[in-house]
């Protein structure tokens, strides 16, 4: 499981910078700098500029990699390796995302390289925008409410943007000429009608058909789901994740699958995985990485999901290295009935003094599972193998670029977590970056009064890693089916991603104020765990609907979580006045007035959503995410739009990515030296001509 947009991204209500109180008002926000660690010389104090610009509703920003030139050489040219490994990979995201998007960003990129017109026009810097917009979604749908982005420029001006471009850079449909092009291409970018969602998690509707994401093509919901529905009946024990790579499509009338893999569908892209892994394989820092790159290898040849959890065993044990990566086709959440898994890749080193902390949090994840409110049999026995570390990011790509998880936990397949562990790592240099960057004012608009304001701006930061630390460690690690219910996937199908999130929430947030943290020492008083709750709820219930358009409900997995955990808890404990709504100066504030009690309230909805898994149970999951997750009032939602929109700060945020630039001496690398790009659109351009590796689909 991927942690994102505060438990993978941008965190919702935004904190002053990390512990240094950094007063930055919204205003300064693209001066915030600090000393950088490696990219200073000796002798002088270069700044790190962290945010490079924003745009519509996207901010773009940078992370650095501290400690990277004191890396040997064979760690950098491993990082290297990995790194390419990864960014050959990036096509087939976007084919995931639609079918059509590779034909959109070659059409673009054309069009941003060769155009004659007028660059400096209006119309130009709408035609941009929507482009960097695209290119941070790898697609034409909204990287998170997965709506269609709607141009703000016409049909017209697009075809003039064709007609004054080199036209042997677009990607033509065997004999059509321009105007057919323009035609085609207009239906797909311009018309509401066409695509206009790329996940709908509507259960009203064939959540299949009317989402345009590529897992499904002439397939049903039903179709899909009638296919699936005794995949693992036969292995209960050790189920492999069920059609987890491969695109369901029917073919003269039947049903089949289209792998993933070395020789079929992803070809071009996966040879080219193939050819970096194994060149990592032979600078691999010890034979436990060198076995789980191998494997890896091997999963990309034969395609089959047995090799897969092979593989994602042999990882979860490499618990040593320094160096690591997470590559392949991992969550399911882009999947409307949670069976297909999206290519990400996450490379990364570890930061040794600041994983102190999250180890600590690991170390005690039996004490922490025995101590869960949850029912006895539903509580693990013996918690197995939970590698937990702080990583510094390196190279991030497909569904983990430009927007990135902070926090990661996998392998995802249950058996394999309860029988041989997980790795649960925070993203610290992504976190560090989300923290220098942001500003204070969300903090003073959401807020009621000066004094959870300041709880919020001076115990958050630390709150909001350990929550993360533990969302991740001991949340997604914790709990154990019943014997002979399925994987949650096939019990609790389109429901399963969002309750797993608000389960792994909510052991976070039960435990944030207890006493142990503080005698653990990874907290200095129950004053974090205050300020945790306080945003939590203020999150939960106002700031994430910054989000959405009016009049939508909530579709994404992350954010119907949080809504579903805040408002169930503020309705239970109105009866005691555990959480307050109150209205002053005519704006809407949630007041936590328990901070015990509210403890207390979690632990009885982590005991029952644990119940929901622990058992399949798709009636009572349905209804907790339909009754608390999905609808949102009207009223609160414009309130929360007006208030957001005079902040003048962009919701959503993502990342250019560090370039690593091989030095050779010959036909050797003799160093490897890493480079903070600044520009967003040079390096979209970059990667789409040098790792545009997959064949359009006209």
């Amino acid at each position: 499981m991927l942690s994102k947009n505060l438990f993978k991204s941008i965190p919702l209500v935004v904190v002053m910078a990390s512990c240094q109180s950094n007063q930055a008002d919204i205003s300064d926000i693209k001066d915030v700098v600090v000393k950088t660690d490696t990219v200073a010389k000796k002798d002088s104090v270069e700044v790190f500029q962290y945010q490079t610009e924003q745009f519509s509703d996207l901010r773009i920003l940078r992370y650095q990699v501290p400690g990277f030139n004191e890396l040997s050489l064979q760690q950098k040219t491993l990082l290297y390796y990995l790194s390419e490994a990864a960014l050959c990979g990036r096509d087939m995201m976007w084919d995931q995302h639609y079918k059509y998007n590779l034909t959109v960003r070659k059409t673009l990129e054309n069009i941003v390289d060769t155009y004659k017109g007028d660059r400096k026009a209006p119309e130009f810097a709408k035609f941009m925008e929507y482009t960097k917009r695209v290119w941070f979604s790898n697609g034409i749908h909204h990287h998170y409410s997965s709506d269609k982005i709607m141009p703000e420029f016409t049909k017209e001006y697009f075809a003039s943007l064709v007609g004054q471009s080199v036209n042997n850079g677009f990607p033509y449909n065997g004999n059509e000429n321009e105007l057919q092009f323009i035609d085609r291409l207009s239906s797909i970018i311009f018309d509401p009608k066409v695509a206009p969602k790329r996940v709908n998690l509507d259960s009203n509707v064939d959540m299949v058909k009317n989402s345009a994401i590529n897992f499904y093509e002439g397939v049903s919901q039903k179709e899909a789901s009638d296919f699936y529905k005794d995949a693992n009946k036969t292995n209960l024990k050790t189920p492999v994740m069920t059609g987890l790579n491969t695109k369901l499509v029917k073919e003269n009338g039947k049903i089949v699958e289209k792998t993933w893999k070395l020789g079929s569908m992803y070809t071009q892209a996966i040879e080219k995985i193939i050819f970096w892994l194994e060149k990592a394989s032979t600078v691999a820092e010890n034979p436990a990485q060198k076995d789980a790159i191998d494997k890896l290898i091997i999963f990309y040849k034969s395609g089959s999901l047995v090799d897969f959890d092979t593989y994602s065993i042999a990882w979860a044990k490499d618990t040593e290295s320094a160096i690591d990566a997470v590559n392949g086709f991992i969550e399911v959440y882009n999947d409307p009935i949670g069976y297909k898994g999206s290519f990400e890749s996450v490379v990364s080193v570890k930061d040794m003094e600041a994983s102190k902390r999250i180890k600590t949090i690991g170390d005690n994840a039996q004490w922490f599972e025995d101590n869960s409110p949850i029912q006895p049999n539903h509580k693990k026995k013996e918690v197995k193998g939970i590698a937990a570390k702080v990583i510094n990011v390196v190279m991030e790509s497909g569904d983990a670029a430009p927007s990135t998880p902070i926090g990661v936990n996998l392998p995802n397949n249950e058996w394999i977590r309860e029988q041989h562990g997980s790795k649960s790592v925070n993203l610290g240099n992504i976190v560090e970056a989300y923290d220098m960057a942001a500003g204070a004012g969300v903090v003073g608009e959401f807020y009621i009064n000066k004094e959870i304001q300041d709880r919020v701006k001076n115990f958050a930061p630390l709150a909001d890693k350990l929550h993360t630390d533990m969302h991740e460690v001991i949340g997604h690690a914790s709990g154990q089916i019943e014997p002979g219910i399925d994987q949650p996937a096939t019990t609790l199908k389109n429901y399963a991603s969002t309750l797993e999130e608000a389960r792994a929430d909510l052991v976070a947030l039960y435990y944030l104020y207890d006493q142990k943290l503080v005698d653990l020492g990874v907290i200095p008083s129950l004053d974090y765990g205050k300020a945790s709750y306080d945003e939590y709820i203020t999150k939960g219930l106002m700031v994430q609907l910054s989000r959405l358009k009016l009049g939508d409900n909530i579709e994404e997995a992350h954010m119907r979580n949080r809504q579903l955990v805040a408002a169930w808890v503020f309705e239970k404990g109105q009866k005691e006045n555990v959480i307050s709504k109150v209205k002053q100066n005519e704006k809407t504030y949630f007041v936590v007035n328990d901070y015990t009690k509210l403890k207390v309230l979690f632990g009885e909805l982590l005991k029952e959503i644990q119940r929901i898994k622990s058992q399949g149970d798709y009636k009572a999951g349905k209804n907790l995410v339909e009754n608390y997750g999905v609808k949102v009032d009207k009223a609160m939602h414009k309130e929360v739009l007006d208030r957001y929109a005079k902040l003048n700060f962009a919701p959503y945020a993502g990342f250019i990515q560090p370039k690593l630039v091989p030095v050779m001496e010959g036909n050797k690398i003799k160093d490897v030296k890493i480079e903070y790009p600044k520009d967003f659109t040079e390096q979209m351009m970059y990667y789409g001509k040098n790792y545009g590796l997959l064949p359009v689909v006209n």
